[in-house]
């Protein structure tokens, strides 16, 4: 590939190590209004906006969430610190996941331990999951450089005026295949805890009528 296009992978190796999440200290310990939670995030997440123009969240978009059950009720019109948490989390599983996956996804959480005292809550959670991300722009970052690498040595045959083209290509196909083929180990977790649920609820059921003979 070209020098600009080594720029470019040099310019995401940097975006990468920018990457940061929205400390749970940074988080206000006060019930916040609608209008004070979308102020917040459009801020704390603005930087991962593709176009300046972007919204991370809108009234709409946290009405959908608690139709959906996505996101617990507010407390009189307020929103509490575990309530932004559970935003942040559908914020970066909605750029991957269907609502209905994410759902079944939080759902099992939020269920038991939003709002919940002791050591073990949502924000205790929140903090070991995104303590995770460092290693892991780490480890992406090396993978993104194998990728670039092994693309860069891609069609030696094309015409010089086609390679540079074609390379890319195949560079974002590499790219591409890491995403679907994790997306789709996702969606096949989520549907196989789906299914031994149902399993289990319908034994349950079973038992119960025998019980009830």
């Amino acid at each position: 590939m070209t020098i600009d296009e080594k720029d470019l992978l040099n310019s995401i190796l940097a975006s990468l190590n920018r990457i940061d999440y929205i400390k749970p200290e940074d988080i206000p310990n006060i019930d916040l209004y609608m209008d004070q939670v979308t102020t917040f995030m459009n801020k704390e997440l603005a930087e991962t906006r593709r176009y300046p123009d972007d919204k991370i969240l809108t009234k709409t978009m946290i009405n959908n969430y608690t139709k959906n059950n996505l996101l617990p009720a507010p407390d009189r019109k307020k929103y509490t610190k575990e309530h932004l948490l559970t935003l942040i989390f559908i914020y970066y599983f909605k750029g991957i996941l269907s609502i209905h996956d994410i759902q079944h996804l939080l759902n099992p959480i939020t269920d038991r331990y939003f709002s919940k005292k002791g050591n073990l809550d949502l924000t205790a959670i929140y903090e070991e999951v995104f303590g995770l991300e460092k290693d892991e722009a780490d480890m992406l970052a090396k993978d993104i450089t194998r990728k670039f690498n092994t693309s860069s040595h891609t069609f030696p045959d094309a015409p010089q005026e086609e390679r540079e083209n074609l390379q890319l290509f195949a560079f974002l196909c590499m790219l591409s295949f890491d995403v679907y083929v994790k997306r789709m180990l996702i969606e096949k977790i989520i549907d196989a805890k789906l299914t031994k649920k149902t399993e289990e609820k319908g034994k349950k059921s079973v038992k119960e009528n025998r019980k009830n003979k």
